[in-house]
């Protein structure tokens, strides 16, 4: 028996607005940011389990503060029994009632619940000596079904259902698992489209990404119409007719400001429209998704819990689901959007880029493949080329697909010279820019780097009138 003897966290951020990586049309100035956990125990074979919650700078530490209000739920448990039955763990923290009442079961607190439950995940496919994807896929019909709660999702998804969807992929996982690594899985890349970008490095970085073997771009859009227009005109021009655009707008709209905009941008053939709206506008999405047909409506980076993805596809909202692996409560929680998919035939393109989203979710999708809907060629991850030099097994991302990676556990460990560098407000990246009361203030982005504008996010409301 062992048992969990330390839970660390670290509030980790990089200066990822001095180039504007990042930039949209909602968020101009990112610093992309984790916190970030180690869980340790005293089993004596030197494994940990690592997890984080993706965030963009200021407010990073409020969800450590979260991560530190969990750790009197594992710290002193045995390690044994959480890792046996990770169904009743997640429930462990997800039906704490108190802590409960700040979401319930969104925001920082669920999001805190995420990163725990992952790094128990972690733990368990190191020790294990697997990569998460393959073990997750090596569990029974019986076992996946386990791990999921199905309260709130019974008038959509019942156990009985999601056993049945699970045994009739389990035929062929074999031959599925040999065609993944022969094959890969396909990604598709959004480092070309940040909005801050110039028009002569969108160009660049477009043409690059399909001599990359990249099949899709995706471009930042909902600041300036006539910017977008022209943006989306470059790129068109850059990659030809047959490579795929899609855009993505962080939530800018209003409905009818979406449907007006998008009509102006579907002569470039547009893959999809991403986050058009506010992401719990359910029935915005779903009058969108009318409004500007056949062009898909794509979302979930920011859709806050099973429930909410439950009613987008009950209302026929979204033609692409796209699950973030630190959004929600953590592998489990993705497990049952999944199974909605497969459940309703939509398909899952996953959110990513961020610090540690690539290496994170490319385990759901190659679960996905294997386990659950049995298919990827309709299918994309999305990938982003910066910050993973920080990871000790980085994604392996070439020929325009992501190739499945090896490594015991779920890609979320950070290099401990990584985690002492970028630490905020302390560590040598930080401490040696700003003075520590004017960062200890929050004063990151107004002091840290030189004060950068996207132009059109600078004009009043009226640039939304289309």
């Amino acid at each position: 028996m062992s048992v969990i003897t330390a839970v660390e966290t670290f509030d980790i951020r990089f200066p990822t607005s001095k180039e504007l990586d990042g930039s949209d049309a909602m968020n101009p100035d990112p610093d992309y940011s984790a916190a970030y956990l180690i869980i340790s125990t005293d089993a004596g074979d030197g494994l940990e389990g690592h997890g984080f919650v993706f965030t963009i700078g200021r407010g990073n530490e409020v969800e450590a503060a979260a991560i530190d209000a969990l750790r009197p739920h594992i710290l002193g448990h045995n390690v044994e029994e959480l890792l046996a039955d990770m169904g009743a763990s997640w429930k462990l923290l997800v039906h704490d009632s108190q802590l409960r009442w700040l979401g319930p079961e969104k925001g920082v607190m669920h999001m805190a619940i995420g990163a725990v439950i992952n790094a128990l995940w972690d733990l368990k496919a190191k020790r294990a000596g697997l990569p998460l994807w393959e073990l997750l896929a090596g569990l029974s019909p019986e076992d996946i079904v386990a791990l999921v709660d199905f309260r709130y999702l019974t008038d959509a998804l019942t156990p009985d259902e999601a056993l049945e969807i699970l045994r009739r992929a389990e035929p062929g996982r074999a031959e599925r698992k040999a065609r993944l690594l022969t094959e890969g899985y396909a990604g598709y890349t959004t480092t070309p489209g940040w909005l801050g970008y110039s028009d002569e490095k969108l160009a660049r970085l477009a043409k690059e990404a399909v001599a990359d073997g990249f099949a899709q771009i995706k471009l930042k859009v909902g600041a300036s119409l006539q910017d977008d227009i022209r943006r989306v005109r470059v790129a068109r021009e850059a990659v030809g007719p047959d490579i795929k655009i899609a855009v993505d707008a962080n939530q800018r709209w209003d409905v009818q400001d979406a449907i007006e905009w998008m009509a102006h941008l579907a002569p470039y053939d547009i893959a999809w429209i991403e986050e058009p709206t506010s992401p719990d506008d359910i029935l915005g999405h779903a009058a969108i998704a009318r409004g500007v047909a056949p062009i898909p409506v794509a979302t979930g980076e920011h859709v806050q819990n099973r429930v909410m993805f439950k009613q987008l596809l009950q209302a026929e909202a979204i033609e692409v689901l796209q699950i973030d692996a630190a959004r929600v409560g953590g592998v489990n929680e993705n497990i049952a959007i999944l199974l909605l998919a497969a459940k309703f035939g939509v398909r899952v393109c996953p959110h990513a880029g961020g610090v540690g989203l690539c290496e994170a979710v490319q385990h759901l999708s190659m679960f996905d493949f294997l386990a659950v809907s049995g298919k990827k060629n309709d299918r994309m991850i999305e990938f982003v080329d910066h910050l993973h030099e920080h990871f000790v097994t980085p994604v392996d991302v070439h020929g325009g697909c992501y190739w499945p990676p090896s490594a015991p556990g779920a890609g979320a460990e950070m290099h401990r010279e990584s985690l002492a560098a970028y630490s905020f407000p302390d560590g040598a990246t930080w401490s040696g820019d700003v003075p520590s009361s004017e960062l200890s203030a929050g004063t990151v982005n107004a002091t840290a780097v030189p004060a950068v504008t996207i132009p059109e996010l600078a004009r009043n409301e009226a640039a939304l009138d289309v």
